[in-house]
């Protein structure tokens, strides 16, 4: 079975994964892979820089990441064509990685921000969804991030959709710093496993 973590930016995702790894599962960061794949593949650097902007490429040849987050998380046309960019690679290596795993008696896990958007939503067997309040998540990438209220919520902003077909199996983890977070994953990885 593979499970997808998902939840809008500073839900707490990682924290999950984070967890999920300390069990002894497996988990595929798909914002980790997706640096891995571009850095290494001078092909998509050149599409990104020329479809969005010769700007993101830093003087040694390599992706500037906060140039290019500043324009795409500013632009939502430039953001999709980011996306465009990176999803099929991502999904590729995703599927690969999957197969390589595949036939344990364990769950394997994919770590998420934009399922649906992605298309790893067809990937997956079960979601698990990181939940948050909203103003708690604004100061947990403040914090983290050094980045300002206004670019936070435009990033939260970009995350957004609207998804005609949700998962069909979807579990709900609330990561809002009161309700204990291990048990609840695992009562979900105990679901899971029957």
């Amino acid at each position: 079975m593979l499970i997808a973590i998902t939840g809008g930016i500073g839900s707490g995702k990682s924290v999950v994964s984070r967890v999920l790894d300390a069990m002894g599962y497996e988990v595929y960061d798909c914002d980790s892979r997706a640096r891995a794949i571009i850095d290494n593949s001078g092909e998509i650097l050149l599409e990104i820089a020329g479809c969005i902007s010769d700007d993101v490429i830093d003087e040694n040849g390599a992706l500037d990441r906060k140039a290019l987050a500043s324009i795409v998380f500013a632009d939502s046309a430039k953001l999709e064509i980011l996306n465009g960019i990176t999803h099929g690679a991502v999904r590729r290596d995703l599927a690969e990685w999957k197969n390589r795993r595949w036939g344990g008696s364990r769950p394997i896990f994919v770590e998420t921000a934009i399922l649906y958007q992605s298309g790893i939503d067809r990937m997956v067997d079960e979601v698990w969804e990181v939940t948050a309040p909203f103003e708690e998540r604004v100061a947990r990438v403040m914090a983290r991030d050094g980045i300002d209220r206004e670019a936070v919520c435009r990033r939260i902003e970009s995350q957004k959709i609207v998804v005609d077909s949700p998962h069909e199996n979807v579990k709900v983890i609330i990561n809002d710093g009161f309700t204990p977070l291990l048990p609840q994953i695992i009562d979900c990885v105990a679901l899971s496993d029957t």
